[in-house]
């Protein structure tokens, strides 16, 4: 006979630091990332924002590690934290180790991707950043690459 696990679930809270008390701007967004990870990394990195719904940060979360040039994303992993720390909407950056910020198709999928899974759950997601080199980044939604009429 099969047995079925009995589970218990926990939000770990690790630490904390000083950030904005709310974020209303894609620069405001960027400032924050920049304080949570460094500026020149070696390989590419995702990090999760969480927002309430006055757009205060409640909780910040390194999701992926990956190599220099690639990233392995899925909705999943990134709407669970977020699920967890009862998000009303969520902001995602990652690092381009070569400084160039210019998003691929590859991050534009990505990002589509999340478009989708966060209007199906009720997490809007309101912006992507990507972090390259001297504090350059670049917005999806100063790109107008957010918005409902962009999910395909």
């Amino acid at each position: 006979m099969n047995r079925i696990d009995v589970v218990h679930l926990k939000l770990v809270r690790e630490r904390s630091f000083f950030s904005y008390p709310k974020i209303e701007s894609p620069d405001d967004a960027h400032r924050l990332f920049r304080q949570f990870i460094e500026s020149e990394t070696d390989r590419e990195m995702l990090v999760l924002l969480c927002l309430d719904v006055k757009n205060k940060p409640t909780a910040i979360q390194i999701l992926a590690i990956g190599t220099l040039s690639s990233l392995l994303v899925h909705p999943r992993e990134v709407f669970k934290t977020a699920i967890w720390a009862n998000s009303a909407s969520i902001i995602c950056a990652h690092s381009h180790p070569s400084g160039d910020p210019e998003p691929s198709p590859e991050d534009v999928e990505v990002t589509q991707q999340l478009m989708k899974t966060g209007k199906i759950v009720g997490i809007h997601l309101l912006d992507h950043l990507i972090l390259g080199a001297d504090h350059d980044y670049v917005s999806f939604k100063e790109r107008d690459l957010i918005n409902e009429a962009n999910i395909r």
